[in-house]
């Protein structure tokens, strides 16, 4: 425990420090966002929070596991390899904009990299009254389709001060709290390890932002939510829904927007100000009150989906059922705001 909280403190001191000095030289290096009418900020703002992040986390993993041998056990290249293509592809993006299909090959490449040989595929369509057994193609194609969505909602969401940060702290925050219940040690002390590279970048990202962490960070957020989610459910920590619900604030805003998007017939890859989120902060909430309910809401999906790893079927049914009505409902409140305001 004692090691644990030192490696913790060591990545979110580190991160913290890190992004600092990268925000400071992103600046004298003109490294920075400028905003467009698509943008919720309003000044140049550096993006290299991510890179801090990356660098934190991967030196404190590799750290912790001359403490933890095991830890090596567990991620071995196929952890690795991943999630240097994606903070790749996604660092030259930041700096150059990388073509879309490009971004999406290369996540394709990274999920199916990861998955070839670490058998954390979704196995079922597992729900508390049901379960669906799936054919073993299916089960490879929906986890990649899973990996490769996660990636790019995270990376969608990533467009107010304090949002993904947080979602990080608390989303890997509440997995790890969920590893401790059966004493999954790896598990555990990776998830801590990215909360506290996320809360260290958040130090500076809290509204008003000093520094964005770009889509080097989004999108490896979005692939590591994406592998907790599947290894906590290989190990039978949980099923795939309970991850869903917990990390359900980025993933319901994106994908029904991502639906509405289309619908309409947008070019759903183009940047946009059209997420819930975005519309809050647009009708006059800013950025620090949006994050302060947001924030709430994640805890709330938080504190659920660690009651129903308790309970039996039936009332995690109601948990689920719960969570689509409070959904429909506030969207439905968003869109009343804004009649309201027209």
């Amino acid at each position: 425990m004692s090691f644990g909280l030192l490696f913790f403190l060591s990545a979110f001191f580190l991160s913290w420090g890190l992004t600092a000095y990268l925000t400071r030289f992103a600046i004298q290096q003109h490294l920075m966002d400028a905003p467009n009418h698509r943008s919720l900020h309003t000044q140049p703002t550096p993006i290299i929070g991510g890179v801090a992040m990356l660098i934190s986390l991967v030196l404190n993993v590799l750290l912790a596991g001359l403490w933890m041998p095991d830890l090596f056990v567990v991620i071995t290249h196929q952890f690795w390899v991943p999630l240097l293509l994606i903070a790749g592809i996604s660092y030259l993006d930041d700096r150059r904009s990388m073509s879309a299909g490009l971004r999406l090959l290369v996540h394709i490449i990274a999920a199916v990299w990861l998955l070839s040989d670490w058998q954390i595929w979704i196995q079922c369509i597992s729900l508390p009254m049901f379960a669906i057994i799936l054919p073993s193609f299916l089960k490879f194609f929906i986890s990649v389709f899973f990996i490769v969505w996660m990636i790019n909602l995270y990376n969608f969401m990533d467009g107010m001060d304090g949002f993904a940060g947080g979602m990080a702290v608390i989303g890997f925050g509440t997995l790890a709290v969920l590893g401790s219940l059966v004493g999954a040690h790896e598990f555990v002390l990776l998830n801590s390890l990215i909360v506290a590279v996320s809360l260290g970048f958040l130090m500076l990202n809290f509204p008003p932002a000093k520094v964005f962490m770009g889509d080097t960070g989004s999108s490896s957020l979005g692939y590591l939510a994406a592998l907790m989610s599947l290894w906590g459910a290989s190990w039978g920590l949980y099923p795939v829904w309970i991850a869903v619900l917990i990390f359900s604030p980025f993933i319901v805003d994106a994908s029904v927007t991502l639906i509405r998007r289309f619908l309409n017939a947008e070019k759903i890859w183009q940047a946009h100000k059209t997420h819930y989120y975005q519309r809050l902060v647009q009708l006059g909430w800013g950025h620090r009150k949006t994050v302060l309910w947001q924030y709430g809401l994640m805890l709330a999906c938080s504190a659920s989906a660690i009651v129903a790893v308790f309970v039996t079927p039936f009332w995690q049914s109601m948990i689920l059922i719960s969570w689509c009505v409070i959904y429909v409902l506030l969207a439905w409140q968003v869109q009343k705001l804004e009649q309201a305001n027209a």
